[in-house]
C-alpha cells in the first residue's frame, strides 16, 4: 500500500479518494492506452513488423522472372521485433506482476500472439496493480519507452516505398501506409494483406 500522499508516475498529489494507490487513475488509465497500442493486427508491433520485409511470402502465383533481395530491415527494427525485444519485455513484466499474485504465465506461440497475450494480461491486472505493484513507476516508463520507440521507428522516417509486381507482371509501387492500391496495368485493386504477399521487386527509389 502506497503511504505517501502522490502518485509515483507522475508525482502529482493523490485526490482522498486515490489514497493507497501507487498511481493515480489519469496515470492507470495512460498506461492502458499505452499497453493497448502496442497489441493487435493494427498495433505499433504489427506495424512495425511490417517495416522489416514487407513483401514476405507469395500467394503461390507463378510470375515470370526472379524476385530480389527483400527489402533491407533496420537493424532498430529487428531489435525490436525478434524475440527477446518488445515481447520478451511484456513477458518479463508479467512474469514480474506474476510474482505478486497479479497475472498468469503463458507459453509458446507466434510472437505477434505472444505481444497480445501479454499485453491483454497487462492490462487486466493493471487496476490490481496501481494497488498492489510497488514499483508500477519503473513499468510506466518502460512501457512508455516502448511506446515512443515503436511510433518513431513507424513513423519518424516517413512512409516506406516498395515495389511488387501485379499477377499481370505490371509493376505496382505502394507504400505500408496506403491502405488500398490498384495496379495501373490490369486495374485489380489489392488491400495491405495482398498487397504484401505479392512478389518483391525491391525498394522504391526515393
Amino acid at each position: 500500500m502506497n503511504e505517501s500522499v502522490n502518485c509515483l508516475v507522475c508525482t502529482r498529489e493523490l485526490w482522498e479518494d486515490e489514497l493507497g494507490r501507487y498511481a493515480c487513475r489519469p496515470c492507470e488509465r495512460r498506461i492502458g492506452d499505452t499497453l493497448a497500442a502496442l497489441a493487435g493486427p493494427g498495433g505499433l508491433y504489427a506495424r512495425l513488423c511490417l517495416r522489416i520485409q514487407p513483401a514476405a511470402g507469395n500467394t503461390g502465383q507463378t510470375v515470370s522472372g526472379s524476385r530480389s533481395a527483400p527489402i533491407p530491415a533496420s537493424l532498430a527494427v529487428l531489435d525490436l521485433t525478434a524475440n527477446g525485444g518488445l515481447v520478451s519485455i511484456l513477458e518479463d513484466w508479467v512474469t514480474a506482476w506474476a510474482g505478486h499474485g497479479l497475472a498468469t504465465i503463458g507459453a509458446g506461440g507466434r510472437l505477434q500472439y505472444r505481444v497480445d497475450r501479454a499485453v491483454a494480461t497487462l492490462r487486466l491486472n493493471l487496476p490490481q496493480a496501481v494497488l498492489r505493484y510497488e514499483p508500477i513507476a519503473d513499468f510506466a516508463t518502460e512501457i512508455r519507452r516502448l511506446h515512443g520507440q515503436c511510433q518513431h521507428l513507424v513513423n519518424g522516417a516517413g512512409p516506406i516505398e516498395f515495389l511488387v509486381q501485379c499477377g499481370c507482371g505490371h509493376t505496382i509501387r505502394a507504400t505500408l501506409e496506403t491502405p488500398h492500391t490498384a495496379c495501373r496495368g490490369c486495374g485489380q485493386e489489392y488491400d495491405k494483406a495482398a498487397l504484401v504477399q505479392l512478389p518483391a521487386l525491391g525498394r522504391a527509389a526515393a
